[in-house]
């Protein structure tokens, strides 16, 4: 194995949310590879999304279930209405309210208090229940995702509306990009993973385009991931070298400085 310092470090998020990441990555002497396993795509009819987004202030708390969910919804939200809160999963989601103009002088914002379980089971925690029982939530999300807030909020006598405000799609890999993704494999990178759905993408790309005996290799490279629910998948997946750090991007650039 390449001594640590060597070895890229494989950024695999959407590529709007990539260059970011890699700025910080190379400041701490890593070289920082941006390979996109996940993509973002406008919804193919936006109308629904601007109807909803069009009457906020008949919501009482309104979830973004990620940054891309914030960037696709903002597009069409020229400003907030103080009186109405806002759920987020993960300090991502911090930064692109902040991107926008969003803050909380400007609503209340509701995040997990449990820095190293950024999930919406940790934002119902630190939810009031008792004042939104008989309101309505409405939650921007990609299309349909986990169900486990929306179940709880129900069961709590909260009307739950959903708008899908962005697609994710599976990367295109052509013979060009395969070849880049084998020497990845092969030089024993640090995969930088922020989600379960990029895991099994770069799993399912690696066993399509390379075959099972690069998918061996693979599972024998490093995986930094920022959940334990994506800790899991990975193990689940067949990695071997799997570090879970916790939400935020200074915990993953912290794990790429610690020793290997």
């Amino acid at each position: 194995m390449k001594e640590r310092a060597s070895r890229p470090v494989v950024i695999t998020r959407p590529l709007a949310q990539a260059g970011a990441f890699a700025t910080q990555v190379t400041a701490i002497g890593r070289l920082p590879v941006i390979f996109p396993l996940l993509e973002i795509a406008p919804v193919a009819d936006s109308t629904e999304l601007q109807r909803v987004l069009s009457m906020l202030e008949h919501y009482a708390l309104v979830v973004f279930v990620s940054p891309n969910a914030i960037d696709a919804a903002f597009q069409f939200i020229p400003s907030w209405p103080q009186a109405v809160a806002i759920g987020i999963v993960g300090e991502g989601s911090r930064l692109a309210l902040q991107r926008h103009g969003v803050d909380a002088s400007h609503a209340s914002i509701y995040a997990p208090r449990n820095s190293e379980r950024m999930d919406s089971e940790e934002l119902f925690k630190s939810l009031d229940l008792d004042a939104l029982r008989g309101k309505r939530v409405l939650i921007v999300r990609g299309q349909a995702g986990r169900d486990f807030l929306t179940d709880m909020l129900r069961a709590g006598q909260v009307e739950v509306d959903h708008v899908t405000a962005y697609q994710r799609r599976l990367p295109q890999i052509d013979a060009e990009k395969a070849a880049h993704l084998r020497s990845l494999i092969d030089a024993g990178s640090e995969w930088v993973v922020t989600s379960s759905e990029v895991l099994r993408n770069l799993r399912q790309i690696t066993a399509d385009m390379l075959g099972q005996d690069c998918v061996v290799k693979l599972q024998r490279n490093e995986i930094i991931v920022s959940h334990q629910r994506i800790a899991e998948t990975a193990q689940s997946l067949g990695f071997s070298l799997v570090t879970m750090t916790g939400s935020g991007d200074e915990r993953l650039i912290a794990a790429l400085q610690s020793p290997a």
